[in-house]
This record gives structure tokens, sequence and C-alpha cells, in this order.
């Protein structure tokens, strides 16, 4: 689990986004990133008991993402992020589909599916969609998955008609979308629970159907 100093940690560092504090807090940042890090390592072994694609041999010190900012074109200076997160957790050609975990104090989440893909993948997504859509529907419109996720047709679309589809193609709402993901938000206390890499590795179960559909769809 997630241990309330984590994401105690994580508060006071939004309220303190220097580098000043950040290396007098940084033993505090070890024990947390070792945390997170533990953590990943048990959502690794339990999701490659439900999802193929996850190899129990990754190495969770790769999946968890840097807390540095890249400042370089931003605005906005402050050098840290403000949450710890958890990614690649797939072993599939196309590491962008797969599973996200991110932990923030009053905003975490769990996600998973294909986020803005680029070009060529978006339009074999595309074109699986107008082909077989009935095994994308059969996934995301079931009762089950609209109450852990949500309307996955709500998504961000295009304005317009994607090019190469007609307006009167029956598909055309799952056309249009830019991304196909799953998203569900994480209290702290499920997070802190005793069950909690249980209670994510079944949501990212629920997931899976979607991710094979996606990179079936691009390889």
């Amino acid at each position: 689990m997630i241990q309330t100093d984590t994401l105690r940690f994580l508060h006071d560092l939004a309220e303190n986004n220097t580098r000043e504090w950040f290396q007098a807090n940084k033993e505090r940042f070890d024990a947390a990133h070792e945390n997170v890090t533990g953590f990943a390592r048990e959502l690794i072994q339990a999701l490659s008991k439900l999802d193929p694609s996850v190899n129990a041999d990754l190495d969770p010190k790769k999946c968890v993402m840097r807390i540095y900012r890249d400042v370089r074109f931003s605005k906005d200076k402050t050098p840290y992020k403000t949450n710890m997160a958890i990614g690649r957790l797939t072993s599939n050609k196309v590491r962008e589909i797969g599973y996200w975990l991110q932990i923030e104090p009053g905003k975490s989440f769990i996600a998973g599916g294909y986020w803005m893909p680029e070009n060529e993948h978006l339009k074999a997504i595309r074109q699986e969609i107008d082909y077989n859509a009935a095994d994308l529907i059969a996934v995301v419109d079931t009762p089950e998955f609209k109450k852990l996720f949500g309307a996955f047709r709500d998504q961000e679309k295009l304005k317009t008609l994607p090019k190469g589809y007609d307006a009167d193609n029956e598909h055309i709402e799952l056309l249009k979308l830019k991304s196909f993901i799953a998203y569900r938000d994480l209290t702290d206390d499920e997070l802190t629970a005793p069950d909690a890499v249980k209670k994510i590795a079944k949501l990212c179960s629920k997931i899976q159907p979607l991710n094979v559909f996606l990179n079936n769809a691009i390889n």
C-alpha cells in the first residue's frame, strides 16, 4: 500500500516546490520513492497474473517516473512534479498502451488505453473501429465498464469528420475520438488501504480488453 507519509510528502512538496526545500527533505523523498517502487513491484506481480502483456520481470525502478520536471519550454519553472507515477506497465511493442497509476493527494487515478495516439497509430485504430467496432463496443459499452470508468464515448473528439469517413458512418462518434482511455479516480483511503494493490490490479484487468483491441489495431 501507499504510505500516508508518502502522500504527506507530496502535499508538502506542492506547498514548497523549491530546490532548497527539496534538498532539506531529501530523506523524505527517498522514503516516498522507495514506497512507490515497492508498490510498483507488487503491482507488476499482480498484473502479470491477470494480463499476459505484463512481464513479471519488469524492473519496478524503470516503471516509476522521475519527479523532476522538464522546465525548458515551460513558463512554470517549479522544479518538481507534485505527484509520483507508475507507468510503462506493459511488455507490448507499443509502450504507450498499458496502465498508468498517478499518486497525488486528492488527485490520484488509474488509467489505461492510449492517450492521444500519434498520427499513424490513430489512423490504424480508426480503421480497426471501422472494420471491427463491435469488438470495441463489447468492451466499453458494458454496464460494468461504464460504472467503473464512465462513458468512453465522452472523451475529447474532433469537431469535424476524420479524414476518409462520412457523417453517416454508424460509428462516427467513436471514429472522432482523439484518445482511447479508461480512467478512474482513486481516493487517498483507497491507496493507503492494505488491499490497494489487489484493487488496482483488478481495475486494470477490466481495462485489459481495451488494451488488447488497441494493440491488435496497431500490430
